[in-house]
């Protein structure tokens, strides 16, 4: 199949020289930083494509907020010039931002593949109902399948990663081939019995560009968990479980809940989903038929009370310690049906995401309180990584044979790792680009050049319904909010006598606490009074901005040598 998509071009008003040409640009918007928020700009001439949209998940100073989003900024006025969206995968690091900006970008055709589309169109629908109908989808049929952008012919090929219907991508171009794998890992021995291997990709016409996502560059080990041996793994495990079995693990592992059904299917066991994307994702996969028909193996979780607990097994979202998800909720007994008892056996089927590590260790302590059969891969290999490894970089460098390396989708020093490794494995350095977000690499023949410029790529904060509406003003707020805490007061003023009427208010919101700092408050008030006083002009009026000013800057430093906290002061005037 070969699909067709052109744009009308202008004719030509001077002869096109090796000086003239257009230069290809790759601007990452995201994920070159940080784990998520993955978003590239393919620019050439006045043709863009754009692979991925992804989220990232805030950190810990980040309070308050659900994740964070690439900057569209460099994309303003030009939202015409944008052929396609192309979608790697369907993890929320490469989908999760689709709903906010392709209304923004003015819907351009997305192109992916089905579970893929599936999944970005429930997004759209959990966001805006009906707002799915307005996407132009552009399916990945095969990897076969070639499509013209304007000046960029994409192409495609498989790739392995722990969701169905992950798909590396190729970019043509004049000034050269752009190779882009998504996510991938490089399975040694997959349940599927057919390895694959990229090095039909080093035909490609050069130059070669190979932009490879290293999230696993400081990954060293030499062993590598099997599909096969997991699968082993976790057989086992259910077999031989005397109390039900409760597995956490990512929604998105199709794959593997698909083998788990079929299994409980084979040995009589019933299973419980939980969790809204888990159940979700399940219904979609179910639709396109990568899920069997298991019907009677999966029940409501609210049934599972009908079952000996030996013929229960659950899978359910909440292994990265979401306060929220259901493996949380779970521990805590604050789930209606679900309830852990000491012979049941947890497995925590799913890696630690960085950044994750202490909400998931403060988990498994409260699991292991409950259960004596908890199992992770610290103890058994029950989890495959979709990432790859030091060792696959290396050996994909060498069977693709790229003339310029990018590292992609991890942290700065992770990429720094990966351009190690990519040098060991043949490459010049000169040829080695490790990019920040925002850096413009520039493409022309077999030269290229990072320039100088950059383009903006600061955080768009999601928080609610709110989108960018929180800034770096607002999240330091929150952040000395959260560390000394809030001191209001509320000063009443006579606006005729410039006075204190009464006794002024305080409250005090995870500052100190008020009924245990009695003295504390009483000096606070005669300060307060003190300052009114002084401030009052002959004629007994007041300058209320002036007061507040001097309430917030004396209080606060009356309160720092008295606590060395620094409390956001709140003063509040009222004039009667």
């Amino acid at each position: 199949m070969d699909s067709q998509k052109n744009v009308p071009s202008k004719p030509a008003v001077k002869k096109i020289t090796r000086q003239t040409a257009p230069r290809l640009r790759i601007i990452p918007l995201g994920g070159m930083e940080e784990v998520g928020r993955n978003m590239t700009v393919f620019e050439y001439d006045k043709d863009i494509v754009i692979l991925d949209m992804g989220i990232q998940f805030p950190e810990e100073d980040m309070p308050g907020i659900d994740y964070i989003i690439p900057s569209i900024s460099y994309l303003k006025g030009k939202e015409k010039n944008i052929r396609a969206v192309i979608f790697s995968h369907g993890h929320l690091d490469h989908i999760g931002a689709a709903p906010l900006l392709l209304p923004k970008l003015g819907f351009p055709p997305v192109v992916g593949r089905d579970l893929t589309i599936a999944m970005i169109k429930k997004r759209m629908e959990d966001f805006e109902k009906n707002s799915a109908k307005r996407l132009d989808i552009i399916k990945i049929g095969s990897v076969n399948d070639r499509f013209n952008f304007g000046k960029f012919r994409v192409g495609f090929f498989n790739v392995e990663h722990s969701i169905v219907d992950a798909v590396g991508v190729i970019i043509n171009t004049p000034q050269g081939t752009i190779i882009h794998p998504g996510d991938w890992t490089m399975e040694k021995n997959p349940a599927s019995g057919q390895t694959l291997t990229y090095h039909h990709l080093s035909e490609l016409p050069r130059p070669k560009i190979l932009m490879l996502e290293s999230l696993g560059a400081t990954n060293t080990s030499t062993k590598s968990v099997s599909e096969k041996e997991m699968y082993a793994n976790l057989e086992k495990l259910i077999s031989e479980a005397r109390g039900k079995v409760i597995i956490g693990t990512f929604a998105s592992q199709i794959k593997r809940i698909s083998h788990l059904l079929e299994y409980a299917k084979q040995i009589g066991k019933k299973v419980a989903l939980d969790g809204y994307s888990m159940k979700i994702n399940v219904e979609i996969a179910r639709e396109l038929g990568y899920i069997k028909d298991v019907k009677e193996t999966i029940i409501p979780v609210n049934s599972i009370g009908k079952y000996p607990d030996e013929k229960i097994i659950v899978i359910c979202t909440g292994a990265q310690g979401e306060g929220n998800a259901v493996l949380s909720r779970i521990v805590s007994d604050d789930h209606k049906f679900i309830k852990i008892r000491k012979n049941d056996t947890i497995i925590f089927s799913s890696s630690v995401i960085p950044g994750n590590e202490r909400t998931i260790q403060r988990l498994k302590d409260n699991l292991y309180r409950k259960c004596d059969n908890v199992v992770h891969n610290d103890i058994m290999d029950v989890h495959a990584s979709g990432h790859c490894n030091s060792e696959s970089i290396k050996e994909i460098i060498k069977q693709i044979r790229p003339d310029f390396f990018l590292p992609v989708y991890a942290n700065h020093y992770i990429l720094k790792e990966a351009a190690k490794l990519a040098g060991s494995a043949g490459l010049p350095e000169k040829n080695i680009f490790v990019l920040d977000n925002g850096s413009i690499i520039e493409f022309h023949g077999k030269e290229a050049k990072v320039l100088s410029k950059k383009v903006d790529t600061g955080y768009v904060f999601v928080d609610g319904l709110g989108i960018g509406d929180v800034g770096e003003v607002v999240l330091r707020d929150r952040q000395a909010l959260s560390q000394d805490g809030m001191f209001v007061i509320i000063t009443v003023v006579d606006r005729q006598l410039g006075k204190v009427k009464g006794s002024p208010d305080i409250i005090s919101r995870g500052f100190v606490y008020l009924r245990e700092s009695k003295e504390l408050l009483k000096e606070v008030r005669r300060k307060v009074v003190a300052i009114v006083d002084k401030a009052a002009n002959s004629d007994g009026t007041i300058n209320p901005d002036y007061v507040k000013e001097e309430i917030r800057n004396q209080i606060g430093e009356f309160l720092f040598v008295k606590t060395e906290r620094r409390p956001m002061v709140l003063p509040v005037i009222i004039e009667v």
